[in-house]
């Protein structure tokens, strides 16, 4: 059984642990209660009623974030030729095909991967090595696009990817305790509403079933589900 620090206990008890806030009662209550000496990321985490086992169930989308993450995203874009330029001119960290063999000799310094399509079948035996990280290409997240620019300036701008997990539950970062509470919630609602938009039409019963949102260190608030469209 985890126990808890000194400072967090003093931290969790500055929260009312059944009760139910509102979006901004909710980020002024984690700011206050963030004790970390560094930016702590603010994330927020989402217990749906679906069943992430039927793939009719799967929950997962992309949204750019009104105000950024606040985190420094490191951009591959592998592509080549002029896709390779666009790539560098929007801002991608790291660019070209060269970075294929480099993954396959253990390279793995970024935070996402942007690919064109016609690169991607040489991507695809190291499915094993990015699928568990989060970092193989994908069309369904804009990952793997033509308009690599379009991607790349994006994703530095703070477009994140979010997916259920096996347990229901969606975990995204939505922003760092030194941003203003109006900008975290104008973050957070933005989320809240692309969940929504996110619904699977076979789900049924209550969709979202608890929301709550914490610093990387601090306890988490409770949101009220109710105040969003089942």
């Amino acid at each position: 059984m985890r126990v808890h620090g000194k400072r967090y206990r003093a931290a969790a008890a500055t929260l009312e642990p059944r009760k139910l806030a509102a979006p901004r009662e909710a980020v002024d209550q984690v700011k206050a209660a963030a004790y970390g000496k560094f930016d702590e990321s603010v994330d927020i985490a989402v217990r749906l009623g679906v069943d992430p086992k039927h793939a009719d169930q799967i929950v997962r989308g992309t949204l750019t974030l009104p105000h950024g993450t606040g985190k420094s995203v490191r951009v591959l874009a592998i592509a080549q030729g002029d896709k390779a330029k666009e790539a560098e001119a929007a801002g991608a960290d790291f660019v070209g095909v060269e970075y294929i063999q480099k993954i396959k000799d253990g390279w793995l310094d970024c935070d996402v991967i942007v690919a064109t399509p016609d690169v991607m079948g040489q991507l695809g035996p190291l499915g094993k090595v990015l699928g568990p990280r989060g970092l193989m290409p994908n069309p369904k997240a804009g990952t793997v696009t033509m308009d690599v620019a379009k991607a790349v300036k994006e994703l530095k701008a703070g477009k994140i990817e979010f997916r259920v997990d096996k347990s229901g539950i969606v975990h995204a970062p939505i922003g760092k305790k030194s941003f203003t509470a109006e900008a975290l919630t104008e973050n957070l609602q933005a989320f809240l509403e692309a969940i929504v938009r996110a619904k699977p039409a076979a789900a049924k019963g209550q969709y979202i079933r608890s929301i709550a949102l914490s610093s990387t260190m601090g306890p988490a608030a409770r949101i009220d589900p109710a105040g969003y469209h089942q």
